[in-house]
């Protein structure tokens, strides 16, 4: 092909100038900031059948967020800001997804989502510059830009424990939840997990099973979630307040409006700490992981500090000792997990109807029987088994989408040893392709929809950018890449979260390499949007462009 043919294919028309994956918080922004704001011709690809991406599909007895709601929320909006009430202070799935649905109508955005169709291959055409995303709907569209916006926990992880497909009753998993419910009445019930979602739907299922017998692998460390019902006037002083409320959230480390305690326990008195603990036990939420003291997270002598009273909670809750002891973590620091919000949890562990099956303690899960679980050489009956273990994190959605970049490489190949990005949004190879909250930014170490916001808003911006400057395409460089990856691993490496095996660190999937995924600072979502925002003024520093000039020739263009 001669460079006047290359460039020629290279200016072909493509079907639409943006495909969206997903209709959840990031990918409805995504869709009104492109549409609405730059006039692009945009359509998003939904597996599900309606709008809200993790509040479509995770439907769960308790499932509710674990952020405040008045920050758990789209803040871009001041008059949506203004109309919008919510009713708890952790408000449960079903409201969330009305609010997802409200906004999806506010901002008329259904007539450009392709609702059930699940992408399988995103294929990047070196000649035309163009991508090509099949669905499993027979759909092959083209596209200048590809943004998936699956989300980091949208690929559940099914454990693979020998005899599951003999099971002879009902199994779920918590991700893929029945939509007209599931009732546990008179039933005997196992759940497999101890993670943020069965602390949630454990408690639930409970009070309606005949009895319920919970497996652990691991216990957890949680805290009270003290949620209920919203005052209003809470609710009024913070419409009034909310121009703060989102600068703070923006500027903060993880996207909440709280702040670490600028000084080691180390060098408090143990009555000084004991009313601190007592005060963000009291406040319930995140408080009492992400307001902490801040060497929680640097030094294990601190952490055993912190980590001994919420070990003392836990006994003083559970009656039973023994029960008590198997419920209390002591293979990491607290704090390295995802911090599970619970109400009632360890209450429920009083209950006759309720037991606890830990793997160090009582054995393993052995096999799934077609009557139940065999674990530690007993076998426990059960009429419904709920499957509790979390995601493929992060890496998995993506993974899934089927992606080639340039060469026909796969993502799956170019992840083999742990993701590689520049900046969580961008990855070399890939051109034109935006991953939303993607691996090795904030994201799952934040409030959400605050880490979601300033991505849309930034790749908005991106695009906006190269349509002024008749850029054709932009992609991360490896040399950038290499160094945010060595950046990213450089600030965890100086924690305590590399030597626990959370799913941070991919290692509850078998064969996952170990590598952490999230950002970590140094100074948080503030820090980070920072960052962004100085790439941007530098003329996108560390990715490189390529143009098409008016001779048809191509032009590449490498930010410095």
């Amino acid at each position: 092909m001669t460079n006047i043919e290359s460039a020629q294919r290279a200016g072909a028309k493509a079907d639409f100038d943006a495909i969206i994956i997903g209709a959840g918080f990031s990918g409805m922004y995504m869709l009104h900031s492109l549409r609405d704001k730059l006039d692009l011709n945009v359509t998003v690809f939904e597996a599900g059948d309606g709008v809200g991406g993790t509040w479509y599909w995770n439907r769960y007895p308790g499932a509710r967020c674990d952020s405040d709601s008045y920050i758990y929320c789209y803040t871009f909006d001041k008059n949506l800001l203004q109309e919008w009430n919510w009713s708890e202070r952790y408000p449960e799935q079903d409201e969330i997804l009305r609010y997802l649905e409200h906004c999806a109508e506010r901002f008329d955005l259904k007539p450009d989502i392709q609702f059930g169709k699940r992408v399988v291959e995103v294929l990047f055409d070196e000649d035309t510059e163009l991508w090509t995303v099949r669905t499993d709907k027979g759909d092959a569209v083209t596209t200048r830009y590809v943004i998936p916006a699956v989300g980091a926990l949208s690929t559940a992880n099914v454990p693979p424990i020998e005899g599951l497909s003999s099971f002879k009753g009902k199994c779920y998993h918590t991700s893929r939840w029945p939509h007209d419910g599931v009732d546990f009445t008179a039933k005997r019930v196992g759940v497999i997990g101890t993670g943020a979602t069965a602390v949630q739907a454990i408690p639930e299922i409970a009070q309606q099973a005949k009895h319920l017998t919970v497996f652990q692998r691991t216990p957890n460390f949680c805290v009270p979630a003290r949620n209920g019902r919203v005052d209003p006037e809470v609710t009024r002083a913070r419409k009034a307040d909310y121009d703060g409320i989102r600068q703070r959230i923006k500027d903060s480390f993880f996207g909440f409006e709280l702040n670490f305690i600028p000084q080691s326990v180390l060098e408090t008195t143990p009555e000084e700490r004991e009313r601190q603990f007592d005060k963000m036990w009291d406040a319930g939420g995140f408080a009492f992981w992400l307001a902490n003291y801040q060497d929680m997270f640097f030094s294990k002598e601190a952490n055993d500090v912190i980590a001994d009273y919420l070990k003392r909670k836990i006994h003083s809750v559970v009656n039973d000792p023994a029960i008590a002891e198997k419920l209390t973590p002591k293979s990491y620091p607290y704090g390295t997990k995802r911090q599970p919000l619970d109400t009632n949890y360890f209450e429920t562990f009083n209950k006759k109807n309720v037991a606890l099956v830990d793997a160090s303690t009582d054995g393993p899960i052995e096999e799934i029987t077609p009557n139940g679980i065999r674990a530690g050489g007993k076998e426990y009956p059960l009429d419904i088994i709920v499957i509790a273990t979390g995601f493929d994190a992060m890496t998995g959605p993506l993974k899934n989408l089927g992606i080639k970049g340039r060469g026909g490489r796969t993502l799956a190949q170019e992840w083999a040893d742990g993701p590689q990005t520049y900046l969580g949004l961008a990855i070399a190879g890939y051109p034109n392709l935006f991953t939303i909250t993607g691996p090795q930014s904030p994201s799952v170490l934040s409030n959400m929809p605050v880490s979601i916001e300033q991505h849309v808003e930034w790749i908005t911006e991106c695009i906006a950018h190269m349509r002024r400057n008749k850029l054709s395409t932009i992609e991360a460089s490896p040399q950038a890449q290499d160094a945010w990856g060595a950046h990213v691993a450089e600030i965890v490496n100086s924690t305590l979260m590399p030597g626990t095996n959370s799913w941070y660190m991919g290692a509850n999937i078998e064969g996952k390499p170990r590598r952490f995924m999230p950002y970590l600072g140094p100074e948080g979502v503030g820090g980070y949007r920072r960052k962004c925002a100085e790439v941007a003024e530098k003329g996108y520093e560390g990715f490189v462009f390529r143009s098409t000039g008016q001779s048809g020739s191509m032009h590449t263009i490498a930010a410095e």
